[in-house]
């Protein structure tokens, strides 16, 4: 996939929903801002939510909650530009649930970030609020589409006819010929980008998005932050710290985005880590009672993969027509499915009909990581994605250096490797520079913050996690490990992971260091 810097690191739950709808949201008024234009003091108009719009990634609006009451939208204005508080403003759509139990027991909003860069928060929340019911119980669960994306101020590039288009491309060249169309349609993407939204692009990263969630903490009436941020939202989470470290109150990152790495050793990271997904599903595969259907042996299951994704290469098969299975479209479709182990059965049965000439399976796959809805429509999270990442990092690559790097990804992962180093591409004659090598988030000061590594994590190693909690400083950073597979730990809802991060949020006990859950 030829966009982003790295795969998005995105909650897994999101990714099945979509693929669930694949395989068979929110406005509200704008707040108003006190008499003398303080933000911090404006009223938020809430309202029962509206169904997501096409940016968000469509469908219907929210279902009613449990205890019969429904998921509230409003938007929050923020300043377009944070060096210029006064100046323009832009809206931040925010939904919330408030709080279930007893208002004498209520400690306030917890607001969540469920990864990306791209995500809608708005859709994701309630799609997936039972599983934070427990947490609902003190707090109102509080979550919001970030700057550039979904309803707030959405970056648009492409058109759904031309994103069609985009993705089917090869995005892993193997001449010369190859290499030129890639570059010329990463540059048409760009050009597209900066045509539309010119004047977001250079307001829509990561710090700009840490800025809004303080603004959000004051006109939510919290003296402190409370914060679940997963996959890249641990790395907004770990900016907020760094920059407002006397603010943060309770907060857990899971499935924890390494904040020591430059764009290419991120997506290198990758590499290794989406490798080492596959290679737990192939042993799963063929541990199993009944005869595996894709391969006799793990390394036989991955070597019928390389095949398969190399006669793509070179002949397409028929996919969710009119569209063709490609080869990058089958490879992005493998890598969706190592998001969360609930998906493993779907990559299976998508392999075993890919042998057979039928590649619907895989392209829905592909469908659900791209953002694409079963109407052809697609989200903006491709655009918002690739906005952010190049806002945020420093780095910008060309096809000469991606050449010299292959080896090396190559030997990380012979299924992914070329897929992610010609990833990095994706900032190449960006209109915007970005900010940093990598985010700082040093943060001398701030109370403890819950850190939870997955080993099986592919889009965020399992690394990150110590890494995030020595670059938070002494003091801050509380490790977890969860032994497990998928994208993040709190959502496979094992008991351990669940304890200690309710336990942590709702009364204050913070694990002890080391912890790990099996």
């Amino acid at each position: 996939m030829p966009n982003p810097a790295r795969l998005r690191a995105a909650a897994p739950a999101a990714s099945v929903l979509l693929l669930s709808s694949l395989l068979a949201g929110c406005g509200g008024d704008s707040g108003t801002a006190a008499d003398d234009g303080d933000l911090t003091r404006q009223k938020l108009s809430w309202q029962d939510c509206p169904a997501p719009s096409p940016a968000q990634g469509g469908g219907s609006a929210p279902s009613p909650l449990p205890d019969g009451g429904t998921w509230q939208c409003a938007t929050m204005k923020a300043p377009l530009d944070w060096d210029d508080p006064d100046g323009a403003t832009i809206g931040i759509a925010l939904i919330r649930a408030r709080a279930s139990g007893a208002a004498d027991r209520r400690i306030g909003s917890l607001i969540f970030n469920f990864g990306g860069p791209g995500g809608s928060g708005v859709t994701t929340l309630p799609a997936f609020g039972e599983d934070y019911a427990k947490l609902r119980t003190r707090y109102d669960l509080v979550s919001f589409d970030p700057r550039g994306v979904g309803r707030s101020a959405p970056v648009e590039c492409l058109d759904d006819r031309q994103l069609d288009s985009y993705f089917q491309q090869d995005a892993t060249p193997d001449d010369a010929s190859e290499r030129t169309e890639l570059m010329d349609n990463t540059e048409k993407f760009n050009a597209a980008c900066e045509q539309h939204s010119e004047k977001m692009l250079p307001n829509v990263a990561t710090t700009d998005a840490a800025r809004d969630m303080d603004l959000m903490r004051q006109v939510l009436g919290d003296d402190k932050l409370h914060y679940f941020g997963i996959s890249y939202g641990t790395e907004l989470g770990g900016v907020y710290a760094h920059l407002f470290p006397k603010k943060v109150g309770r907060a857990v990152f899971d499935a924890v985005v390494d904040p020591t790495q430059n764009a290419e050793q991120g997506s290198l990271g990758q590499a290794k880590g989406f490798q080492r997904a596959l290679d737990n599903y192939a042993r799963d595969c063929v541990s199993q009672t009944e005869d595996c259907p894709v391969g006799d042996t793990a390394q036989d299951v991955k070597d019928r993969i390389a095949r398969l994704l190399k006669n793509l290469d070179e002949k397409p098969i028929p996919g969710i027509p009119p569209r063709r299975l490609t080869q990058t479209a089958a490879t992005s479709g493998i890598a969706q499915s190592l998001y969360s182990q609930d998906l493993w059965e779907y990559l299976t049965e998508g392999l075993t009909q890919a042998y057979e000439g039928d590649g619907r399976i895989l392209m829905a796959l592909s469908d659900a990581l791209n953002g694409r809805g079963e109407n052809g429509e697609y989200s903006n999270i491709t655009a918002a994605n690739i906005s952010i990442n190049c806002a945020d990092d420093k780095s910008r690559y060309d096809a000469a250096y991606v050449q010299k790097k292959l080896p090396e990804f190559r030997a990380a992962s012979p299924v992914f490797g070329d897929y992610l180093a010609w990833s990095m591409v994706g900032c190449a004659d960006w209109a915007v520079a970005g900010a940093a090598d990598h985010p700082d988030v040093g943060a001398p000061g701030a109370p403890p913050v819950l850190v939870v590594g997955n080993t099986g994590d592919p889009a965020t190693p399992y690394e990150g996690a110590r890494k995030m909690v020595d670059a938070l400083g002494p003091g801050v950073g509380v490790e977890l490990t969860y032994k497990g597979q998928g994208h993040g730990a709190y959502d496979s809802k094992n008991a351990c992971v669940r304890n200690a991060v309710d336990g942590y949020l709702l009364n204050g006990r913070t694990p002890k260091a080391g912890t790990v859950c099996t």
